[in-house]
C-alpha cells in the first residue's frame, strides 16, 4: 500500500508515520529523502516514482509511507490505485507553537509566515482522510489510518 501523509509543517505527519511503520513494517521516505536515491535529481525522482508505483500494487506486500510538506512533491504523484492519502492539519496557534518548541523559543515573523502561506496551500487538497492533530493523538491517528 502507499501512503501519503501531506501537510504542512509540525501537523504530525511524521509522529504518526513512525507509529504506522512500527505496525506494519512500511519504509518511509520524507521530503526529498529520494534524492538520496540517485546523483540527479531527476534519476532519483524516477527511482522513487518507481518505488510508490510498486508499492501500490496489491500483489506487493511493501508498503511505502511518503510524508510530504511540499505540494509541488505532492502534485508530482499520479498513482492512482491504492493510494491513501492523509492531509494533516491543526491549529494555526498549535502549529505555531510546535514549530517554535522545535526552536526551542519563539518564531521569527518571517517564519511565522511561512507556516502560515504553507497552511493555506493544504486547505484545499482531497485526501482520504483528514487528520487534524490539535485535537486527536498520534495513536488515534495511526489507528485510524490502520482501520480504514
Amino acid at each position: 500500500m502507499l501512503y501519503v501523509f501531506m501537510g504542512p509543517s509540525c501537523t504530525g505527519k511524521s509522529t504518526a508515520a513512525e507509529i504506522v511503520r512500527k505496525r506494519i513494517g512500511a519504509k518511509i521516505y520524507s521530503g526529498k529523502d529520494y534524492l538520496r536515491l540517485a546523483k540527479a535529481e531527476g534519476d532519483a525522482w524516477r527511482i522513487f516514482y518507481e518505488k510508490m508505483e510498486e508499492s501500490s500494487k496489491k500483489e506487493s506486500g511493501e508498503s511505502l509511507i511518503f510524508v510530504c510538506t511540499e505540494k509541488e512533491l505532492f502534485d508530482r504523484i499520479s498513482v492512482k490505485e491504492n493510494i491513501f492519502t492523509v492531509r494533516f492539519t491543526a491549529t494555526p496557534e498549535e502549529i505555531k507553537r510546535r514549530f517554535g518548541e522545535r526552536m526551542r523559543g519563539s518564531l521569527p515573523k518571517p517564519l511565522e509566515m511561512m507556516l502560515e502561506k504553507q497552511m493555506n496551500l493544504w486547505e484545499e487538497i482531497e485526501s482520504s482522510l483528514l487528520v487534524d492533530s490539535s485535537s486527536e493523538s498520534p495513536e488515534d491517528t495511526a489507528e485510524r489510518i490502520l482501520r480504514a
